[in-house]
């Protein structure tokens, strides 16, 4: 590092420290979050994260350095994206990220600015008199009529792809209408932790959906294991109760006079006499029978 200058060295040994001291490290993309909204995040995570912002080029290389004593934590450098900032923590990736997202705030959207969704405008009415706003709004691609004396947006209308740079005139539209599209906060872009990395499609689990999913698995291998008859603490009782019921219908079944199904062994031969008796001419049956 001979030809960098002492601060520099000074801001790689400081990273290089941190890297090496906590356990979970974090690259987040800064870009577009305004200054309000970072303190906030900042006071939020206090205590808990370090949070630490310097040129790429230098992180980079603090990530580089400290792969020696920290393997795999370079694979970082390729998620310094954006306006990059790297956290420091000793929190549970998944809970980090987790804890980032709820601290979002959704915004307007600008004008040369991405999509990051999807970005459609439902149908129903408005707060707009009749007059210029139709013809802007179908420019834009949203279908609009006169409602009850209000113009009213007559279908969904998807006005940006994912991906897509929107143009001014939508977004002006857009955030006269109150959509805010964007959300503003910390947006990860992946975690390290023991050697692995976690990219942001994956922090970004669904908990309802994997709590589902976990449940489905475990009844799942319930059934399986009462049908192939594997004893387990869960199974044992439910098998017991099984084998009962099936060896009772099988005893009622066969005629097998246990002490358990005597009764109903009795019912069932008397039911099948009464139908019989039921398939008789009538001056074949006795008063006996038709007791």
């Amino acid at each position: 590092m001979a030809h960098i200058s002492p601060f520099k060295k000074k801001v790689v040994a400081e990273y290089s420290k941190l890297i090496v001291e906590y356990p979970i490290i974090a690259a987040v993309n800064m870009e577009n979050l305004p200054t309000r909204q970072l303190q906030a995040m900042r006071a939020t995570l206090r205590g808990k994260v370090v949070m630490k912002m310097s040129k790429r080029r230098l992180m980079a290389l603090a990530l580089k350095q400290s792969a020696e004593k920290k393997a795999g934590v370079d694979k970082l450098v390729p998620y310094l994206k954006g306006m990059p900032a790297l956290l420091f923590t000793k929190e549970n990736p998944f809970s980090l990220y987790k804890t980032l997202e709820k601290n979002k705030s959704t915004a307007p959207i600008k004008g040369g600015q991405t999509a990051p969704k999807d970005i459609v405008v439902p149908a129903g009415p408005t707060t707009f008199a009749p007059g210029p706003i139709i013809g802007q709004l179908g420019q834009v691609g949203i279908a609009a009529g006169i409602d009850q004396g209000k113009v009213a947006i007559k279908k969904d209308s998807l006005v940006a792809k994912a991906g897509a740079q929107v143009k001014p005139e939508l977004a002006a539209i857009l955030a006269r209408l109150g959509i805010e599209p964007m959300e503003i906060g910390l947006d990860v872009t992946a975690a390290f932790e023991n050697g692995t990395i976690y990219t942001k499609d994956i922090l970004s689990i669904d908990e309802k959906k994997y709590i589902d999913n976990v449940a489905l698995a475990h009844q799942c291998a319930f059934n399986l294991a009462i049908e192939v008859g594997i004893l387990t603490k869960d199974t044992t009782e439910f098998m017991i109760q099984k084998a009962f019921r099936d060896s009772r219908a099988l005893a009622i079944e066969q005629s097998i006079l246990a002490d358990l199904v005597v009764g109903d062994v009795l019912a069932k031969a008397r039911n099948e006499m009464l139908a019989l008796a039921s398939e008789l001419p009538d001056d074949a049956k006795s008063e006996d029978l038709r007791c």
